[in-house]
């Protein structure tokens, strides 16, 4: 049967929104674990990462209160976000999955020449020096430079992830893209339905 009656919108929408808090509380846990554990040194990838969380959790929040209450002004706001924010997801997560491999070689080496931190988190991790070739007069913290062991440039191991990774990112953004239009399409049903505890006459 579809959903269509007012109780049925309000706690499908409610429902969507506490899973929009829940995913952004693992976002803001996942890079707290990865500053707390070492793994990510990175404080523009943590700051990117947690930014998005908050960013996130505010959305579910206005979304939340806008469903409980059946506050026009808040769903209004909260449906024009929430359909940007689906436009741009969908855009990204469709580039993420067009990307050939010559193309990801390219936004990694950008990448890489960008962020300092983030390139000694890499070498250090994997074992490598330098992108496609190890210059001795930069610096690494491979345990490889300590050792008689010959450096491996850090292009081809990365290059190994970066598509499965981007395949990821990719899919999990079309899957949440999809569950905004949903969203959308709730708040717009929800926004034009009467409260049935409200006055018959009064249409809020």
């Amino acid at each position: 049967m579809v959903c269509g009656g007012f109780a049925c919108s309000k706690n499908c929408l409610c429902a969507l929104n506490l899973l929009y808090t829940l995913v952004s509380l693992l976002l803001i846990g996942i890079a707290a674990w990865g500053i707390g554990f070492g793994l990510i040194s990175s404080l523009r990838v943590v700051g990117v990462v947690i930014a998005v969380g908050i960013f996130l959790f505010l959305i579910a929040l206005v979304g939340l209160i806008g469903a409980v209450k059946h506050h026009q002004v808040l769903l209004f706001f909260y449906m024009i976000i929430l359909l940007l924010v689906f436009i741009v997801q969908f855009s990204v997560s469709c580039a993420c999955l067009a990307l050939n491999e010559e193309q990801q070689g390219q936004l990694l080496e950008v990448g890489w020449n960008n962020t300092a931190s983030a390139r000694n988190d890499i070498q250090r991790n994997f074992n490598c020096c330098g992108f496609r070739s190890f210059n001795p007069n930069d610096t690494c913290l491979a345990s490889c430079v300590k050792s008689s062991h010959q450096c491996s440039p850090c292009a081809p191991i990365i290059g190994k992830y970066a598509g499965e990774v981007l395949r990821f990112v990719g899919g999990i953004g079309l899957f949440f893209s999809f569950t905004e239009i949903l969203g959308v399409w709730l708040t717009y049903r929800y926004r034009n339905q009467k409260d049935p505890r409200a006055n018959p006459s009064a249409f809020l």
